[in-house]
């Protein structure tokens, strides 16, 4: 029998999918008239406590990833490359393997983690790009199957989550364009949609205005070449052009820097640039770009090991990697009148 969904459920209790979460979990945010009316019509749907989730795990040798974007889109991307490397790095001290697939849309994605569990392919999923309102994490926790998710932290038990600290990062970058004499920054971002996105927005925003950075704001682009270099010739072109960028990634940087000297600018004399994850790309370009370096790799072992210890019952809690590092390359210098 398929098992029900947690939007199904809250159909039918006349409650959102967040109540239906609080109270087939047990937490709190509930009242107890709510909880018991939830889980009753649960259970008259079909759904029973925990889903089965130990004998799922002792059949499974496998964890699983949906990657909510096309195949090609993948290839240009270092971020996956390292990624992919620490939890195969993570893998490869036991027997478990691992199954990934794409998906064109969050519905797909949502369909394929109800297959896994229903066929009992995977014992627990890696989540990623977590969305403002995700509803990912609930409908995991609705069908009972184990997940860690890449990015927060979340604060909640059911859906433990591995994080890289974003914040104190930017705010490194942004005091070390200021001493440079940098007052007017602007960050090109990732699409709005992406929680990671909002964290670096907030800390960007924070950090400029505890600098006194009064002309420092963010645009958004989609992290590809062309998008980085398209927003960086409209920017460029502006009335109020900056003396520095930032830039979500590096692909985006890379195109940034070739739109930049392509208008005719020379970097860093007129123009600083910084780059968020580091990469070969990063060192490759002229002049080398300046950039964050986080631990990816770190990253994706942290949040194989976390959703490990969930599988088995144990003290599976929001981890945070490594600080992350920034180095200072060509791209970026002292501010100079142009």
């Amino acid at each position: 029998m398929k098992r029900p969904t947690i939007r199904e459920i809250a159909a039918q209790a006349g409650v959102s999918q967040g109540a239906v979460s609080y109270a087939l979990n047990g937490r709190r945010g509930v009242s107890e008239a709510t909880r018991n009316r939830v889980v009753e019509i649960a259970r008259q749907l079909g759904w029973t406590p925990g889903g089965g989730t130990h004998r799922h795990v002792r059949r499974s040798r496998a964890l699983g990833m949906v990657v909510n974007r096309t195949a090609t889109g993948l290839t240009g991307e270092p971020f996956f490359g390292a990624l992919m490397s620490g939890i195969q790095r993570e893998l490869a001290t036991g027997s478990v393997s691992l199954l990934m697939q794409t998906a064109p849309s969050c519905s797909a994605e949502l369909e394929i983690y109800r297959r896994w569990h229903r066929e009992q392919t995977v014992g627990g999923v890696l989540l990623l790009d977590l969305r403002i309102g995700d509803t990912r994490p609930d409908e995991l926790a609705a069908i009972g199957l184990p997940a860690v998710a890449l990015g927060g932290p979340l604060d909640r038990s059911d859906a433990p989550s591995v994080w890289m600290n974003d914040r104190q990062a930017m705010r490194g970058v942004l005091e070390y364009l200021a001493a440079l004499g940098h007052r007017s920054v602007v960050r090109v971002a990732g699409p709005e949609t992406f929680v990671q996105t909002r964290t670096r927005t907030d800390a960007f925003a924070a950090a400029a205005c505890h600098l006194g950075l009064a002309d420092a704001r963010t645009v958004h682009a989609d992290y590809s070449e062309e998008g980085g270099a398209d927003t960086t010739r409209r920017i460029l072109k502006s009335k109020r052009p900056p003396t520095a960028l930032m830039f979500d990634n590096d692909v985006m940087a890379v195109g940034g820097l070739g739109a930049a000297q392509g208008l005719g600018l020379r970097v860093p004399a007129d123009l600083s640039i910084v780059a968020w994850d580091d990469s070969v790309l990063c060192r490759l370009v002229h002049p080398a770009l300046s950039a964050v370096q986080r631990p990816i790799a770190e990253f994706g072992a942290l949040a194989v090991s976390v959703l490990r210890r969930k599988i088995d019952g144990g003290n599976a809690v929001d981890t945070c990697t490594s600080t992350p590092v920034f180095a200072v390359r060509g791209s970026t210098g002292p501010l100079r009148r142009r």
